[in-house]
Order: C-alpha cells, then sequence, then structure tokens
C-alpha cells in the first residue's frame, strides 16, 4: 500500500501514473521529491541511475509493462528529474537516507527493487540496513564510480572541478557546455545507447530539458566527479551482497564500457546472485524495456 502526499502537477518524463510529492526533511530543511505510481499489486519501486539526465522518465519502458502486475513506484532522486534541486553538498549519506525514509514512510509491506547503474549500490545498502522492508532485488547494469572516477581522475581534480561546476558565473558557463544538443548526442552514442538512429532531435531536447531546470547542475556535478559514489570499492558493494539472504538478480549490459562491464560481471557471479546478460549499454532499462522487463518478469 501506498500512503500519498499532495498531488503534484507535473508533468516532464512520467511513466504515466498519478504524481506525488513527498516532502523529506534533511538537516532541518523541507525538500520535495517527486514520485509517481502506475498499476496495482505488490509495491515495485523503480529507481533511475543518476546522470546528467537522470530521471524517473527512463524507466517508463519498464513501468509500462510491469504495471500489468505490480503497483509500480518510481522515484526522482533529489536534485535530479521534477524534485527539488537545492544548491547542497550532495553525498552518499543524503541518498542513503533518502531512500530508506522514502521507503518507510512509503510502503507498509516488503517491496521489490528494481535499480539502475549508481542506484544499485544505494538498493543493495539498504537492503541490507532495512532487511523487513525489501523482499526482492534487481540491478540493472550496476556501477558505483562516477565516470571521472572511471576514468581515473585524482580525487584532487575530481574536487576541482566539481567546485567550478557549482561556482556562479563560470559553473553555469560549463555546464551549458556539456548539455548542450551535440554533447548529449555524443555522450549517449558513446556510453549510454546501442541503437544510434534513436537519438533523435526529439528525444535529445527531451533529455535537454531535463537538464536546464533551476540548481540543475549542482547534483550531477556530484555525480560526475564521484561525489556520491554509493561505496568506496567493489569489495564493499560484494560483502554487502553476500551478506544478504533475499533473490537477487543482476542484468549485465553487454556493450556497457569495458570498466562498467567488468564490475557488473564480478557482481554477478556472486553465488546467491542470478545472471542474465543482455544486449545494451548502460541505458539499457531505457532502450531495450521489453527484454529488460521479460527478464525481469521471469525471475519475479
Amino acid at each position: 500500500m501506498i500512503s500519498t502526499e499532495s498531488a503534484s502537477t507535473l508533468t516532464i518524463g512520467n511513466i504515466g501514473g498519478m504524481v506525488y510529492e513527498y516532502f523529506w526533511n534533511w538537516q532541518g530543511k523541507q525538500l520535495k521529491i517527486v514520485y509517481e505510481t502506475r498499476g496495482e499489486g505488490q509495491p515495485v519501486l523503480l529507481l533511475p541511475a543518476f546522470s546528467t539526465v537522470s530521471s524517473r522518465g527512463e524507466m517508463a519502458g519498464i513501468a509500462e509493462i510491469i504495471s500489468s502486475q505490480f503497483q509500480v513506484v518510481a522515484l526522482d532522486w533529489l536534485g535530479f528529474g521534477e524534485s527539488e534541486r537545492p544548491n547542497l553538498d550532495y553525498n552518499p549519506a543524503i541518498y542513503q537516507q533518502l531512500v530508506e525514509e522514502f521507503v518507510q514512510s512509503i510502503f507498509d509491506i516488503p517491496i521489490i527493487i528494481i535499480a539502475a547503474g549508481h542506484a544499485s549500490g544505494y538498493a543493495v545498502n539498504l537492503a541490507k540496513k532495512c532487511p523487513n522492508n525489501v523482499a526482492k532485488l534487481v540491478l540493472i547494469a550496476p556501477t558505483w564510480r562516477g565516470p571521472l572516477r572511471v576514468m581515473g581522475l585524482p580525487e584532487t581534480v575530481r574536487t576541482m572541478v566539481r567546485e567550478m561546476v557549482c561556482s556562479p558565473g563560470i559553473g553555469q558557463i560549463l555546464y551549458q557546455l556539456n548539455t548542450t544538443p551535440g554533447f548529449l548526442r555524443f555522450m549517449y552514442s558513446r556510453h549510454v545507447y546501442v541503437d544510434e538512429s534513436k537519438l533523435n532531435p526529439e528525444f535529445i531536447n527531451q533529455k535537454r530539458q531535463i537538464t536546464q531546470q533551476p540548481g540543475a547542475r549542482f547534483a550531477p556535478a556530484a555525480f560526475v566527479t564521484g561525489g556520491i559514489d554509493p561505496v568506496e570499492k567493489r569489495g564493499d558493494l560484494i560483502v554487502t551482497l553476500q551478506s544478504l539472504s533475499i533473490p537477487i538478480l543482476v542484468i549485465v549490459a553487454q556493450q556497457a564500457p569495458p570498466a562498467s562491464l567488468a564490475e557488473m560481471l564480478a557482481i554477478a557471479e556472486l553465488s546467491q546472485v542470478e545472471k542474465i546478460e543482455l544486449s545494451g549499454t548502460l541505458g539499457i532499462h531505457e532502450e531495450y524495456p521489453v527484454n529488460v522487463s521479460e527478464a525481469i518478469c521471469n525471475f519475479l
């Protein structure tokens, strides 16, 4: 069952359901978190991947398919999508506490969590800290290192980049240069989608609209520079996964960048984890929702 908050009239990037606002308190501040529900049945929480264009809308294909059997809830992370985007020191503690309190406030029975990318690490940590709240986990193309960290940039450089992007003036210019339609298409074709024909002007413009909201640069700057990585090293994530006693499915994206693919395969080889490999890369959950949903439904 879902305990709803005041209804929202926001429409960007929705999954075709009812949109609500959840007001979350963080260090004395009340922050607006947008989420959406669709369907009936056992509740399934969809957690989108972190990225410059992160939004619950990227889970729409999966939501449409599985909402015939489940009650689907899709969340916009703080600082992304239609949720509030304050200028905060975004860090893992914020997101871990957010997802824990959201789940405990909204659901009154154990839920299934379907998490993509970096969201996988937060879902795994949630299952460890709140075992009575999570019944099953599905991790889609799980990652845990931000792009600049994957590239091997030292922490001092990454911190400098984050501070520059978050600063007034030059930060806004840098952010705009990295969210032009041409740059977004380049990044999608390089890391996110396999089929470039899907990256038409309408699709790219929809993604760019997400990046142009007030305060849009602060949380993505933290993600890109590794500031919201859910774990410090692969071993931490593996140890946590090994401690869980719930069913877990890992969906490996076969065309993911080599460093990310290596992480997915290392996680998927754990004895208590079910694995399936599908064609796709980091945006597999959005690009190939039918294949991904079929694997999820077979697992569930």
